[in-house]
């Protein structure tokens, strides 16, 4: 949990000349701002230094002058935490800003501090086929079929039993006779809560409760707000490739996809001739591409000189194993022209459609009539007050880690097979360090990618053709998934890629001869 944090590096960095001094700033602002609250175990100092590309003796400089000052505690033999009075700081600070207490969002105390410790790439995929397959495991049926398509996450290591007991908990409320619908069309306090303290911390966002709207899903945000930020005839720029949910929100309101290029950074910043732009900076969809921090900052800029508004999708960057993680452009932004979506999709399961936006002040009201207009009482409250009760017990935290690990070896299984054999002269895999699926080009002819999409299908094994998110003709690229797939089936699944790829060369040698 703890390398899961995300500071203010690269603004303190501008400021301060010496390293030492930009990571103790950095640390002290987000203790003081909630975001390591008071019990917080911080990392290592030779994790926070590959994490940030400094020397370990910078970062003891910097936990010396925190200690010094009295911001942390270190414990022999289980390492450096926050001062457990920085709880009482935040509290104090809620106070002066005249908000309610509760309104901060209720701390996760009951953190599984076991469970902090850093997990090597062998650590994950040694647990990944002792538990899941590898040796000794039977493999996939013959008469199954195997899809890179995706399917979401691995529900066989979901913590179903406490998931019940949150559900039991709320039904006992609703049973006592509390009124579980809120009068807010914003949805659950206690849940908006939890995300408000999920977002300091994971995030850095310093996002209040009052800020956080519930949505069904994080499409139905993205629509909403499209429809409130957007006339007939307007502008939107849109990530091309991207999600193809954004440019039909855009299209239903009448407005026109302004398509925005792409590098191996991201999306390429312009002075687009807009007031809203849709971004997905954490990791790219459908590329995997990490928009840089100089890139996060242009963003910012143009929306300031436009008056523009940008919205940010954070789809599925809970699950990240490598890298430093970036600040998002909500935890940049000094001039509230952003809005973060986020989604419990991915990291819960599919069939729960609970997602949020965290509203700049401007957009509280407008949304709030939205939302009352459209959807005056909220959906799925028993669900949204079972999550508050998941996320403040800390279930929510342990099962993502649980998760990363699961997910990192399969993603280093998958990674590893596209390496192997000739399918480096058929598909090449851009680099990505977070994520769901990995994104590749293909390296050969447009006529042998058709065939052996068809083929494949009937060979028992599938894969996302890219180009259905791209607006523009584009080269062919294929999407694997692979959160839902044991690491037998990923080995399955390229083998039959695999042979379909030789009925391919079969095919066209029969064509051509």
């Amino acid at each position: 949990m703890t390398l899961e944090m995300v500071l203010p590096w690269e603004t303190c960095l501008q400021q301060y000349r010496y390293k030492y001094l930009a990571l103790y700033h950095a640390l002290r602002f987000a203790i003081h701002e909630g975001t390591l609250p008071g019990g917080t175990r911080l990392p290592s100092s030779r994790e926070l230094a590959q994490l940030y590309g400094i020397s370990r003796g910078s970062v003891a400089q910097a936990y010396d002058m925190l200690l010094a000052e009295g911001y942390v505690l270190p414990e022999v033999g289980r390492g450096t935490y926050v001062a457990p009075f920085m709880t009482e700081v935040t509290k104090r600070t809620a106070a002066q800003a005249e908000l309610p207490i509760s309104s901060w969002g209720q701390r996760m105390v009951d953190w599984d501090l076991s469970q902090t410790g850093a997990w090597s790439k062998r650590d994950a995929a040694t647990q990944e086929r002792g538990r899941i397959g590898g040796k000794g495991a039977s493999p996939a049926s013959p008469a199954s079929h195997l899809s890179f398509s995706g399917g979401g996450g691995d529900m066989r290591h979901f913590p179903h039993a406490e998931w019940r007991s949150a559900l039991a908990f709320a039904g006992r409320e609703a049973a006592a006779g509390e009124d579980l619908i809120p009068d807010n069309p914003f949805g659950d306090e206690s849940l908006r809560a939890a995300i408000a303290a999920h977002l300091r911390r994971s995030r850095g966002i310093a996002a209040e409760p009052a800020q956080i709207c519930l949505f069904s899903g994080s499409m139905q945000a993205i629509a909403l707000l499209t429809q409130l930020l957007l006339g007939e005839g307007e502008p939107a720029v849109v990530e091309d490739p991207g999600y193809h949910g954004i440019v039909k929100a855009v299209r239903a309101c009448g407005g026109r996809p302004l398509q925005a290029a792409l590098d191996g950074s991201g999306i390429v910043p312009q002075d687009w001739q807009a007031r809203l732009l849709f971004v997905t900076p954490g990791r790219q969809f459908p590329t995997g591409a990490v928009l840089s921090s100089a890139r996060r900052q242009e963003l910012l800029a143009w929306a300031r000189r436009k008056e523009a508004v940008i919205i940010e999708d954070d789809y599925d960057s809970e699950f990240r194993w490598g890298g430093r993680p970036l600040e998002p452009l909500k935890a940049l932004d000094k001039d509230e022209r952003v809005v973060y979506v986020g989604s419990f999709t991915n990291t819960m399961f599919a069939s729960l459609r609970i997602g949020y936006a965290v509203l700049p002040p401007s957009l509280i009201t407008p949304m709030r009539c939205a939302k009352a207009l459209y959807e005056p009482t909220p959906p799925a409250v028993l669900e949204q007050r079972a999550l508050a009760r998941f996320m403040t017990r800390g279930e929510y935290d342990r099962h993502l880690r649980r998760m990363r690990r699961i997910y990192h070896a399969r993603h280093d299984t998958l990674r590893s097979l596209l390496s192997e054999g000739e399918l480096p002269q058929l598909f090449r895999a851009l680099p990505a360090d977070a994520g769901l699926h990995i994104y590749a080009l293909w390296l050969r002819s447009e006529e042998e990618f058709q065939l052996l999409c068809e083929l494949s299908v009937q060979n028992g094994v599938d894969f996302r053709d890219a180009r259905t998110y791209g607006q523009a003709p584009a080269p062919p690229a294929a999407c694997f998934s692979f959160a839902h797939l044991q690491t037998n089936e990923l080995d399955e699944g390229i083998e039959r890629l695999m042979k379909s790829w030789r009925l391919v060369q079969e095919k066209l040698n029969t064509r051509y001869n």
